[in-house]
């Protein structure tokens, strides 16, 4: 059985910041972790948008959303913090899916940014798509000096509804951000079949993120 993945995106820009950072790290977090199959449970924070805040739970297995567990914390059982907190917040993405790629690896922990890659592909291009991501920019950026793990995930075929609808989701965990300005990665993100896949990319949501610290 492979891993799982929730990711979590929203940009809180009219919510009031010090009861958003409450409610993630006093109530909803906690609530996750709690729940057994939940791994690692990470928050981040857009490092060009400080108001888009990202929050990613590793899962023994995509099932643990399907666990009474959990849906006594989520969907209709919500709290009433909860409602109120993403009432204000505009989604960014929701994501449930199963990793693909590579194997069963875990999130590493103490990464300080992480970068998400959420899109669809056009049905004409998605035979290459999915060989490029596989063969070449997976195993590429895994590669670059800094990038702690480079995991690619397909959504869940029972996604709810509230999901908002790209099946396809690559997560780098980094040693920081910085990362992603190196040479290493430059060279490994631009190369021939790279160029011939990004025409059919649709959907594409790229943020890339910096560790959130309580209190920072």
């Amino acid at each position: 059985m492979s891993r799982g993945l929730l990711l979590v995106g929203f940009d809180f820009a009219k919510a009031h910041t010090d009861e958003f950072h409450d409610w993630y790290d006093l109530e909803h977090v906690p609530e996750r972790e709690a729940v057994p199959g939940f791994g690692l449970c990470e928050r981040w924070l857009d490092v060009e948008n400080p108001t888009v805040a990202v929050a990613s739970y590793d899962l023994d297995a995509l099932s643990v959303l399907r666990s009474e567990a959990y849906k006594a914390v989520a969907y209709e059982n919500l709290s009433v913090w909860s409602k109120r907190v993403t009432a204000m917040c505009d989604r960014k993405l929701r994501f449930e899916g199963d990793q693909t790629l590579p194997g069963d690896l875990a999130a590493p922990a103490g990464a300080g940014g992480l970068l998400v890659n959420a899109m669809n592909c056009a049905a004409e291009g998605e035979a290459d798509f999915n060989a490029w991501y596989n063969e070449e920019h997976i195993p590429s950026l895994a590669a670059v000096p800094g990038c702690m793990a480079a995991r690619r995930f397909v959504q869940a075929t029972d996604q709810p509804e509230s999901a908002d609808g790209r099946k396809y989701v690559a997560i780098y965990h980094l040693e920081s951000p910085d990362v992603t300005k190196t040479e290493a990665w430059s060279k490994a993100v631009n190369t021939p079949w790279t160029l011939k896949v990004r025409p059919h990319f649709r959907d594409r949501l790229r943020i890339l993120c910096k560790r959130y610290v309580r209190g920072a």
